[in-house]
């Protein structure tokens, strides 16, 4: 598994996100159905009971502000605003009955609401 990653511009720090098997599969496959796209875009908004959601979409290109990982083969892209909330996180590929969904498991949560949709994170040192 190769792994690319950047630096936090405010601490110097090694940042990451890796993808499991499972999500890598399912974004090859969401690509090759769309028929185009370099990658998965993830970010984060304010938004919701507890303050932040994920968001999801196709990475077409890199913009200067973006950092860019890959696990499995699979390209994840981050903007530099959202990947201080993420950094540390795996993104996984799940498949509860008949649910299936992105979902990620991320050091940096504090508390997730009682719908699953937003979270807060932890206060910085």
């Amino acid at each position: 598994m190769m792994e690319v990653s950047g630096k936090s511009r405010a601490t110097g720090e090694q940042m990451a996100i890796t993808l499991t098997e499972s999500a890598a599969k399912q974004i090859e496959a969401q690509l090759a159905k769309r028929g185009r796209g370099m990658g998965l875009r993830v970010g984060v908004k304010k938004v919701g009971c507890s303050g932040f959601a994920y968001t999801y979409d196709y990475a077409d290109e890199l913009r200067p502000e973006d950092q860019l990982f890959e696990s499995h083969g699979t390209k994840v892209v981050v903007d530099a605003k959202s990947l201080d909330f993420l950094n540390g996180s795996t993104l996984d590929y799940v498949r509860e009955g008949l649910k299936q969904a992105f979902k990620f498991e991320n050091p940096n949560v504090d508390a997730m609401c009682g719908c699953g949709e937003s979270f807060s994170v932890k206060d910085k040192a």
